[in-house]
């Protein structure tokens, strides 16, 4: 098909959702040279990286995610030089483990995080020098389907061999001391799921050493910058975005050469209900879904009071205790039930952009892990597990605003039961997702494309879910390649 043919009026190419992997779609078909139109159900767009002021006037807060290691990783960011359209700060600290009295700091310096570490320093150096040497090689063997052949073997070797030590009962044998094994534990658990296994080994092992690569960056003005830089290339390009617009039925949509839809499994089957074989519909009804979150928010008088000086100046913040303390919670999150101690993640960007909370306050954003469908109130648990490595934080709360498992689907359909991840990451699920294919972003129907993270490389905010999607369909519709989305052709 030639793009810009006379149509009617009508697109060449419609998106469903603007989150980070429909934005980068749409950006990557708009630079093609063909219209593109994005349909998105609320009134502002964004998906899992919008930000609003949830507490109180002045606070911005992020509303999923809020630190972004796959920001100068993505090899879709990079082409777009997102480096150069957001400003981004990279904390010197990248994530802190309290436990107790003391506890595990991740530097954005190897060398710097080994020395603190002690005992453990060396075995941590030589568990990820070599992954974070060749950090771009990692990125290519796990940034997109498992089914191909990696272009740099040997460290895909490195990355697979210390999945299978850190996903199996091997996983103690590295490590003497307990707060590197906590620290690799509480990356790891970003997964949602039972550990050890294989699936939240490479997690981890990957956030790890981009932690000590490039860093997590944190985006100044919130995680709303990154979608709204997409914006602004897709409509200096000719594309246009309808907001409060609910797509029930594909069918509803102008016709179009191509639709690429950035939703769950799920909703992918129920908005093709009509137009896709049943046999694809019955897969995308059995897709497996996570664990789920529940998420809290807080406006704050001061910054919280860590008893572990180095996580005063840390982005993130893992909280839970040890690697058994962890491993246990999330068990039994996994068995459906509500963790004594449960994991929390923390992110303190009002440290690093003022822009985030008034002068002398701060904002926090934190999340739970919690059993999918989970209806509780997650404040009292936050609060309580920040309180054990920060007391005095209960008194600098000014305000907070949570949202259940069950509140977050409400908010989003795509998060099923508050699994963010859009996608149970077993390791049948990481080889196959949503199923078996060298090209996992086609549907059945010609035209219509899978774009969320419910494809490969799942999760995170790094936009490369929709730009795949979107490259096979301009090989496969259009016969065009992958247009140059640097900031020279602006």
């Amino acid at each position: 098909m030639q793009p810009g043919a006379d149509n009617g009026g009508m697109p060449d190419v419609t998106v469903v959702g603007s989150g980070p992997n429909g934005m980068a779609a749409a950006v990557t078909m708009a630079r093609a040279g063909l219209t593109v139109e994005v349909f998105e159900r609320e009134a502002t767009i964004g998906g899992g990286a919008r930000s609003l002021q949830l507490t109180l006037p002045g606070y911005l807060h992020d509303v999923g995610a809020a630190v972004h290691p796959m920001a100068f990783a993505s090899p879709f960011f990079r082409s777009f030089e997102l480096d150069r359209r957001v400003d981004f700060v990279v904390p010197e600290v990248s994530y802190a483990h309290p436990i107790g009295s003391g506890g595990g700091v991740a530097f954005h310096d190897l060398d710097r995080t080994a020395e603190r570490l002690g005992v453990d320093g060396r075995a941590w150096r030589s568990l990820l020098r070599p992954l974070v040497d060749h950090i771009d090689d990692v990125t290519d063997f796990t940034g997109s389907q498992l089914l191909r052949i990696p272009r740099g073997p040997v460290t895909a070797a490195r990355v697979g061999l210390r999945t299978i030590e850190q996903g199996t009962a091997l996983w103690n044998t590295r490590f003497r001391g307990d707060f590197a094994a906590a620290m690799l534990s509480g990356v790891a658990a970003h997964s949602i799921g039972r550990m050890p296994s294989l699936p939240s080994a490479g997690v981890g092992l990957v956030l790890a050493a981009h932690a000590h690569a490039r860093g997590w960056p944190i985006p100044v003005g919130g995680s709303q910058s990154i979608i709204d830089a997409m914006r602004d290339d897709l409509l200096a390009h000719g594309g246009v975005i309808h907001t409060g617009t609910d797509v029930s039925d594909v069918r509803d949509l102008p016709p179009a050469a191509v639709n690429l839809m950035d939703v769950a499994p799920r909703a992918l089957a129920s908005i093709g209900a009509g137009v896709l074989p049943d046999s694809y519909l019955r897969r995308m009804r059995s897709f497996r879904y996570g664990d789920g979150v529940a998420k809290v928010d807080f406006a704050l008088n001061g910054p919280v009071p860590w008893t572990l000086p180095e996580a005063r100046q840390a982005g993130t913040l893992h909280l839970g205790g040890d690697r058994a303390a962890i491993a246990l919670a999330e068990s039994e999150v996994a068995a459906g039930r509500h963790a004594a101690d449960p994991y929390v993640l923390v992110s303190q960007p009002s440290l690093f952009d003022p822009s985030r909370a008034p002068a002398t306050k701060h904002s926090l954003w934190a999340y739970i892990h919690v059993p999918r469908g989970s209806d509780r109130d997650p404040t009292a648990d936050v609060i309580r597990m920040i309180e054990r490595s920060a007391p005095g934080f209960r008194d600098l709360i000014e305000a907070s605003t949570s949202m259940s498992a069950m509140q977050l689907e409400q908010y989003d359909p795509n998060l099923i039961g508050g699994d963010i991840s859009i996608g149970a990451l077993s390791l049948r699920q990481m080889v196959g997702r949503p199923v078996f294919s060298t090209r996992p972003w086609r549907t059945p129907r010609k035209g219509m494309y899978l774009a969320s993270s419910a494809t490969p490389p799942a999760t995170g905010v790094h936009g490369l879910c929709g730009f795949y999607a979107a490259r096979t369909a301009l090989a496969d519709v259009f016969n065009l390649p992958v247009p140059d989305l640097g900031i020279s052709l602006r």
